[in-house]
């Protein structure tokens, strides 16, 4: 009987050990994987009401799209501090600084809400904003507002704080679900968010993001984002030289973009800058009129995420011109600038495939949507230069296993270029809500 009694203790002490690791991480998940897919789907009824009465009335964004930027940015610095932008800087931020700190300012569940709102009122006005990089902060601040679950006493895990834990697990969960890509999500968090991996924290990480990406699969069904892709099994000649030009010029493209982002000071007319600084609203405003201006001279196709003009290159209907992916670029850094909350992942995607596209134009024996393929892998590579990442992200969203080493190779190379021009675009916009050193290049 003792020896009975000894063990059910044993087993009971066990079972709150685990209860304690598991325990809020998988109801969490679960709820991460339903935020997202409602979000998406919110975000896609915005960009639908949109694309209604665009249709009716072509010249509305001109008008709608600079209010609503300006509503957007008095709305974020009034209610929503640290909702703006992307959120993947917050997010890293709150993992490489005082977590619980920054945690309570920048992944409050004021900010979860902000996010999902404002995105849906700029997707209304035309923005070219994705839903993906606000679901991993709202994946994160939902994760670590959970965290009043646990008892004071049981604040680390193997030497890791909970807050932190909670944090990734809920912003690669997010990604996850927001792609249907759950090998995505873990090596999201692997390279981008804290670029190292703890190997005792893996099932903790890991299973979040595998429950989030089911709840995707269960609800979305087992579909790649853009479908899947038909390549064939014969090589084509050209390939070699398809993977070092879309990955040079995608490393180009996205190496300045970062370095606009980041270096507006060096490119900014002074009055545009003091006009930044003194009147946000009113700078707000003159980035959503060129935002609607850009849409209006590119027939629309440049508002939004960019998710159907996207697929209909890899499809073989899109109808686009070689300068998509150039006014693509603008229309992403006029949303950007002004801090309206909105991602830049999908809008990247669209501008990777529209470098494609065009370089169809020069490797007409290549198939298209391998080009696409390597155009999204090669630009999104460099805009966040996470090359495992991007390639990945891919490879889900295509079902492109049989492109795996063409877009390892193109990712890799964009990667680098793009070093040349801007550090590591999240990384950089992280410091700004905190110190982080900076990083070494490798030698």
């Amino acid at each position: 009987m003792r020896l009975l009694s000894f063990i059910d203790k044993r087993a009971t002490r066990r079972a709150h050990r685990l209860w304690l690791h598991y325990g809020v991480f998988w109801p969490g998940a679960v709820a991460v994987g339903l935020i997202a897919i409602l979000y998406a789907r919110l975000i896609e009824f915005g960009y639908s009401l949109f694309l209604r009465y665009v249709d009716s009335l072509p010249w509305l964004p001109l008008v709608v799209t600079p209010a609503v930027s300006a509503t957007c940015v008095w709305a974020t610095m009034r209610f929503f501090q640290g909702a703006a932008g992307s959120g993947i800087p917050q997010v890293i931020a709150t993992l490489h600084g005082p977590t619980t700190q920054l945690g309570q300012r920048l992944l409050t569940l004021r900010i979860l809400v902000g996010n999902i709102a404002l995105s849906f009122l700029a997707i209304l006005g035309g923005f070219t904003i994705g839903h993906e990089g606000p679901t991993i902060q709202v994946g994160a601040a939902l994760m670590f507002n959970l965290r009043v679950f646990y008892p004071r006493r049981f604040r680390s895990i193997a030497g890791v704080t909970l807050e932190r834990r909670l944090v990734l697990a809920g912003a690669a969960a997010g990604l996850s679900a927001a792609f249907n890509a759950p090998l995505a999500g873990v090596v999201f968090a692997i390279e981008a968010l804290t670029r190292s991996f703890e190997q005792r924290a893996s099932g903790v990480l890991v299973t979040p993001i595998i429950l989030a990406g089911i709840v995707a699969l269960g609800i979305n069904g087992n579909n790649s984002y853009f479908g899947t892709i038909d390549v064939g099994t014969r090589i084509p000649d050209d390939l070699a030289l398809a993977v070092v030009l879309t990955g040079l010029i995608a490393g180009v493209a996205g190496g300045v973009f970062c370095w606009l982002v980041l270096n507006t000071k060096h490119w900014m007319p002074s009055m545009i800058l003091r006009l930044q600084a003194r009147w946000p609203i009113v700078f707000a405003a003159l980035c959503g009129l060129a935002v609607g201006g850009i849409g209006y001279v590119s027939g629309g196709h440049t508002f939004g995420s960019g998710y159907a003009e996207a697929r209909g290159m890899l499809e073989g209907h899109g109808d686009l011109t070689a300068m998509y992916p150039v006014m693509k670029l603008a229309s992403v850094i006029g949303s950007y600038l002004p801090g309206v909350p909105g991602g830049i992942f999908a809008p990247s995607l669209s501008v990777g495939a529209g470098i494609g596209n065009t370089l169809h134009l020069l490797l007409s024996q290549m198939q298209l949507p391998m080009l696409i393929a390597l155009g999204m892998a090669g630009y999104l590579a460099a805009v966040t230069q996470c090359p495992i990442t991007a390639f990945v992200i891919v490879v889900e969203m295509i079902n492109g296993h049989a492109l795996v080493i063409s877009l390892m190779a193109t990712a890799l190379i964009a990667s680098r270029i793009s070093g040349l021009f801007a550090p590591p675009l999240y990384e950089a916009l992280a410091r700004r809500y905190i110190h982080l050193p900076t990083q070494k290049p490798e030698p």
